[in-house]
């Protein structure tokens, strides 16, 4: 018998109506200084750069910039503080991240809209990884104030310590960099990058709120020339800073022989190994993450990825399949998946790579995407056919390009995992718990993950080592980076 039920026809590709965040809940100022020993800052005379939005290319505000005065009051006010505050009980420290923290969670939505805003990336990430992260962290460390002297008895606060930060994460770097710094009992002046200086200030504001004694935290904006100062003040006793590689050669370069403390978290070129045995589909929602989280933006990013043989060409289907379902295009519409690139000089050092890759033979598929005319976008992009020896796969990108290679067994994927100067992060994807402990004992990665990918917690350490720097942030061992020994 013949069913009346009429046959359905489901569209693969969901149809979403917008839903963008309101911009109203940002009250953006036309003009932005420095903050310096508890003081709102624009110098008489100052430059000023422009700070744009990086979806439309419509301007947001103008940001002072710092001059060598600048920086030496900020640390002048720092060092004056760092007796009172290093002095405090670490319970009396830890009150204020508590009061800062709390206060990061009741103005999150406002938070989260300008990070979109300056920075590109889609909203839900700000709203849902960002923002909860940088809460998490000044709690996390609170905790921690007043447990200082159990941990480490012998030890003591640094001083005054330099923190620059980069564009990737301005909220949540700043976070990672100042929460430790203060709960051990340091004093602070913080650099942004100078495409993404505005949720500073946002902090800045929520600080003052906070009531923070006057000096403890400085922040200064400016280009990287102002890190430079930063960097080499004489009355500076540590540096920390989050950026490029090549920036961190020179850091350490110019404190060379001076006795500053140093940290240095660089760039990274991730390897990312699916082994046959793995949850596929599971593992694709990880190669996702990995790399297209933050529009590739992530210095511990999966870029590479390595697929074992047998089956490579399942997965490669699979990812298009998924990457077909991104959604690429307005930061503030809580359906994006993958937001602005940060600045148009980014992104032409983005299609500098992948133009190198096509001359040397990669074969390259971009998600089918409908990208918006203003601004600065770019599809997800797989590039295939591609070996060890290819620049795509041997340097840094820092965009929403993947490289996809095979291998056949173990030793072979451990082997061209390793075959990079960097050591940040790896995932491993398998079934097997042995597999795991063996492939991750052999991967130089600082950080590694297991059947899952870019999660991170206030409470686990985070660093690489060979040309990804040195150094702890998080967890007990970040603790100790903000101590010496006395």
């Amino acid at each position: 018998m013949m069913s009346d039920t009429p046959k359905l026809n489901f569209d693969t590709r969901w149809n979403y109506t917008a839903a963008p965040e309101d911009k109203s809940q940002v009250d953006l100022k036309e003009t932005y200084g420095h903050y310096i020993n508890g003081a709102f800052v624009i110098p008489e005379g100052a430059d000023f750069m422009n700070t744009v939005n990086p979806a439309n290319g419509e301007h947001l505000a103008q940001v002072a910039i710092a001059t060598r005065t600048e920086v030496n009051a900020a640390v002048d006010a720092a060092r004056q503080a760092f007796p009172l505050w290093s002095a405090m009980s670490g319970e009396v420290r830890g009150r204020y991240l508590f009061r800062l923290a709390r206060q990061i969670q009741e103005r999150a939505r406002e938070l989260s809209v300008l990070e979109s805003l300056d920075g590109g990336k889609p909203i839900r990430e700000s709203r849902d990884i960002d923002v909860p992260l940088v809460a998490q962290h000044f709690f996390y460390h609170a905790g921690w104030a007043d447990k200082i002297d159990l941990i480490a008895p012998k030890w003591k606060s640094i001083g005054v310590v330099g923190q620059i930060i980069p564009w990737n994460f301005p909220l949540l770097m700043a976070a990672w960099k100042l929460a430790p710094a203060l709960a051990c009992g340091n004093t602070v002046v913080l650099k942004p990058a100078e495409t993404t200086p505005l949720t500073a200030m946002l902090l800045a504001e929520i600080i003052d709120d906070c009531e923070f004694p006057p000096g403890v935290i400085n922040i200064v904006q400016g280009p990287g020339n102002v890190g430079a100062e930063i960097v080499r003040h004489p009355e500076i006793q540590k540096i920390a800073f989050t950026g490029s590689t090549a920036v961190g050669k020179n850091i350490q370069e110019a404190i060379a022989g001076t006795g500053k403390k140093l940290t240095l978290e660089l760039g990274g070129k991730g390897a990312n190994i699916v082994f046959e045995d793995a949850a596929l589909d599971q593992a694709v929602e990880g190669i996702v993450n990995g790399i297209f989280f933050n529009q590739g933006h992530v210095c511990c990013a999966g870029s590479r990825l390595l697929v074992q043989e047998s089956v490579y060409d399942k997965v490669l289907r699979k990812l298009k399949d998924r990457l077909a379902t991104l959604i690429v295009g307005d930061p503030l519409d809580k359906n994006t998946d993958v937001g602005a690139i940060n600045s148009r000089a980014q992104l032409d050092r983005i299609q500098f790579y992948i133009d190198k890759g096509l001359e040397e033979g990669g074969e390259i598929w971009s998600a089918p995407c409908d990208l918006p005319k203003k601004g600065n976008w770019l599809a997800p992009t797989l590039f295939t056919e591609v070996s060890q020896s290819h620049q795509i796969v041997k340097e840094e990108i820092f965009g929403p390009v993947l490289t996809i290679q095979s291998f056949r067994t173990i030793d072979e994927a451990i082997e061209k995992a390793n075959n990079t100067p960097y050591g940040l992060s790896a995932g491993i994807w398998t079934q097997k718990g042995a597999k795991i402990f063996e492939v991750s004992q052999k991967l130089r990665a600082g950080v590694i993950w297991a059947n899952t990918f870019n999660k991170f917690d206030a409470a686990s350490p985070f660093g690489g080592y060979k040309e990804s720097g040195y150094g702890r942030e998080g967890g007990l061992q970040g603790i100790f980076e903000y101590l010496s020994m006395e």
